[in-house]
């Protein structure tokens, strides 16, 4: 049995080119190298092969009976490898039956899906779409497995082999029912807004977010009365309480339309953050992953924020 891990594919090309040629000098041209390393390989593979595989007739390297046998399977096989090398993977959308998955909050979800949905009924209409929630524990892992196409949302600390694009920059905005008490002149002072009690949105379980770490380093805490992990269960606690809120600055136009909700400048300076598609690196140059994500990107780009 051949050892395939001491064989050099180079010497499967000398062989054709010698095949072919039927001299030493003219295969070296062949493949550009010189006679002393065509002479070279044809050593190496009469050791490998334990046939001489070319016999020196007249001026002319005749193929032995072993180098006739083998010469088609040769062939072949540096033929499926150039056809490998060469072809380039392609997607067509129009054509394809393909299910992509993503993981994403309900929140993002509600933003670009309509668009999405549109770009895959004109585009893509047999290409079928999965959510998922996404889990800041183990998207990564899904990522790596290729169980998830991709991931949306607010990472930090992504291993290198997870690659990241900021989609749209995002704010808090404050969220209140309309008439709320805290509003004065059209603003909420800092001194009301740390008099209410609050409603927090939250997928850790606790009660404390960006806007207590804010208000830590000015001394002050407010009083978390609700957490709540659904957005969109949020605005009609809001509207049917005195409880104020923090949510991102895409959501407000909806809130307000369909509920009696109105929304505050919180009064406090609070960093902005990014909202992303993260995806494996195995997949950067997947056709079909390279067409979902520049679909999003796009999607994104028409979001009115």
């Amino acid at each position: 049995m051949i050892d395939l891990s001491a064989i050099d594919l180079n010497l499967l090309v000398a062989f054709e080119a010698l095949y072919t040629e039927r001299s030493v000098t003219a295969a070296a041209q062949r493949i550009h190298i010189g006679q002393p390393a065509m002479s070279a390989a044809l050593g190496r593979l009469r050791s490998l092969f334990a046939d001489d595989l070319f016999v020196r007739v007249g001026r002319e390297m005749k193929p032995t009976a072993r180098a006739e046998a083998i010469a088609p399977q040769v062939a072949a096989a540096l033929n499926a490898v150039r056809a490998t090398l060469a072809e380039r993977q392609t997607f067509d959308p129009a054509t394809a039956t393909k299910i992509f998955t993503l993981a994403t909050s309900d929140y993002f979800a509600s933003l670009i899906l309509p668009k999405l949905l549109a770009v895959f009924k004109h585009q893509a209409p047999q290409v079928d779409l999965r959510l998922i929630t996404v889990e800041k524990e183990s998207f990564v892992e899904l990522l790596e497995e290729n169980i998830i196409d991709l991931a949306l949302g607010t990472f930090a600390d992504l291993p290198s082999h997870i690659s990241q694009e900021t989609l749209v920059v995002e704010n808090f905005v404050g969220l209140c029912r309309q008439g709320h008490p805290a509003i004065e002149h059209g603003a909420v002072s800092l001194e009301r807004f740390v008099g209410f009690p609050h409603a927090l949105f939250t997928l850790r379980r606790d009660a404390v977010g960006m806007i207590d770490q804010t208000l830590a380093k000015l001394g002050l805490q407010r009083r978390i009365a609700l957490t709540i992990p659904y957005w969109f269960t949020l605005p009609t606690a809001i509207a049917a309480s005195d409880l104020l809120t923090a949510i991102p600055s895409c959501l407000q136009q909806h809130f307000v339309s369909y509920y009696p909700v109105q929304c505050f400048e919180i009064p406090l300076e609070l960093p902005s953050w990014g909202v992303a598609m993260a995806w494996s690196k195995l997949q950067d140059r997947d056709a079909a992953n390279l067409w979902l994500r520049q679909i999003v990107r796009d999607v994104c780009r028409e979001l009115d924020l």
